[in-house]
């Protein structure tokens, strides 16, 4: 699938002092070229073209560089330039929290990956842990949906921060640098991982045409398993296809995992069902919905004991030959000392603690032999009358349905919802 970068995003977050790796790749196709295969090949063939030599040559020295993007593109950054210029770090605070934990002040860096054989590839790290997060930059100019797709790409290899946001910010208030968790958003986009959930986030707010209140719409999860994609340690890209259709695509390295469309495939769903249960239907008070009842004619049996218990002896149980009925199960441990520091006021009078009695071992058992339990066979618990058909019954109750009006289903209703947001857009990074 032919796909034109519109909105490039490149986020990259670990725990403390943890390094980062990404990779770029052009949809192109023909230009590509795997700088690090291409060294490793090269390296192998002037071994193989010298297998006498004692001393190899040295590897050709690769010089990175940064990502050019082609065609429109709304964002990029690949943090090559080794600065945060143009991010705007959180001040805010979370509500409802102690002042000691709310503030978002933790620390961001651009660092050197680890470990790499291209010196010059940066990546964004976290480099305090148990500190709130909170990053954000201005899209370089609105995003308007007409008849392009809106898309997003994320590059990641760490495993601990949750989601990019398109967010519905003002310009002014992107300036205070109040940016948290509860900041409205329009598009939200990543990977998120909590204990052994594996998640691949993409949500939308929609404003509902009727109440005027936002819902958030969420993709069914993948039916792919995303575990791997958390836990090998690699760099993945991860992408989201916006079309003007309403219909939507989420890949993993460029394989798509999860499909549907905006209006339909959400959760809960943007247009709601063409008829609704009636609120203000109730069900008669003589509706009787029990298909059985009890035979209102039934008499309990004169010889029908409801006070048999369930279980009695076996009256034609033995005991065993050899059971030792003087032998306790367990006796006091004779090997057992008590402690030099036992304080009979403070702590009672010692006892020695119990083991198996070694007699009961060879012997089939020890202590007061009992019969054991055996099913009762006159035993038939409480009497129920029997169950007959209830010439009452009525198939249960259905509320009536109302028609109502469902929202509108052409494209131009949620694309029109989105460019209200976007214009104005930001991307956060959550810890």
């Amino acid at each position: 699938m032919e796909m034109k970068w519109l909105l490039y995003v490149t986020l990259l977050a670990l725990g403390a002092l943890a390094a980062q790796e990404h990779d770029v790749g052009d949809d192109d196709g023909d230009d590509v070229i795997d700088i690090e295969d291409d060294l490793d090949d090269g390296v192998e063939e002037v071994e193989d073209s010298n297998p006498e030599s004692s001393t190899p040559p040295p590897a050709p020295k690769v010089t990175y560089r940064a990502p050019v993007p082609t065609g429109e593109v709304y964002f990029i950054e690949s943090f090559d330039k080794g600065t945060l210029d143009g991010w705007v770090l959180s001040k805010a605070k979370k509500d409802d929290t102690d002042d000691e934990i709310a503030k978002y002040d933790g620390k961001w860096e651009v660092q050197d990956m680890k470990d790499t054989k291209l010196p010059g590839d940066k990546g964004l790290v976290l480099v305090t842990r148990a500190k709130h997060h909170a990053i954000s930059s201005k899209l370089s100019k609105p995003f308007v949906f007409d008849t392009k797709p809106l898309i997003i790409q994320v590059f990641r290899v760490s495993i601990s921060w949750h989601c990019f946001k398109l967010t519905a910010l003002s310009f002014a208030l992107f300036l205070k640098d109040q940016f948290h968790d509860k900041t409205p958003y329009t598009i939200m986009f990543g990977p998120d991982k909590c204990g052994e959930d594996y998640k691949l986030h993409f949500i939308f707010r929609h404003k509902n045409p009727k109440t005027g209140k936002y819902e958030e719409k969420h993709a069914k999860r993948p039916d792919a398993d995303l575990k791997t994609y958390f836990t090998d340690k690699k760099t993945h890209l991860y992408t989201l296809v916006l079309n003007p259709d309403n219909s939507f695509e989420i890949l993993v390295d460029q394989m798509v995992v999860n499909s549907g469309n905006l209006l339909n495939d959400m959760s809960p769903p943007v247009n709601p069902p063409r008829e609704i249960e009636d609120p203000n239907d109730q069900k008669p008070e003589d509706w009787d919905e029990r298909p059985k009842i009890p035979d209102p004619d039934a008499v309990k049996p004169d010889d029908w004991d409801e006070d048999a218990p369930a279980k009695i002896a076996d009256e034609n149980a033995v005991k065993p030959e050899g059971w030792l009925d003087d032998e306790p199960e367990y006796v006091a441990d004779p090997d057992a000392e008590k402690p030099e520091d036992w304080d009979e006021d403070m702590d009672g009078e010692w006892e020695a603690p119990q083991i198996a009695n070694p007699k009961c071992e060879s012997a089939p058992g020890c202590g007061t032999w009992q019969r054991p339990m055996i099913d009762n066979p006159n035993y038939k618990g409480k009497w129920k009358p029997p169950m007959i058909d209830n010439v009452n019954y009525q198939v249960g109750f259905i509320i009536a349905y109302s028609r109502v009006q469902a929202l509108d289903r052409t494209v131009s209703h949620i694309l029109t919802v989105i460019t209200v947001c976007i214009p104005i857009g930001m991307g956060e990074v959550v810890g």
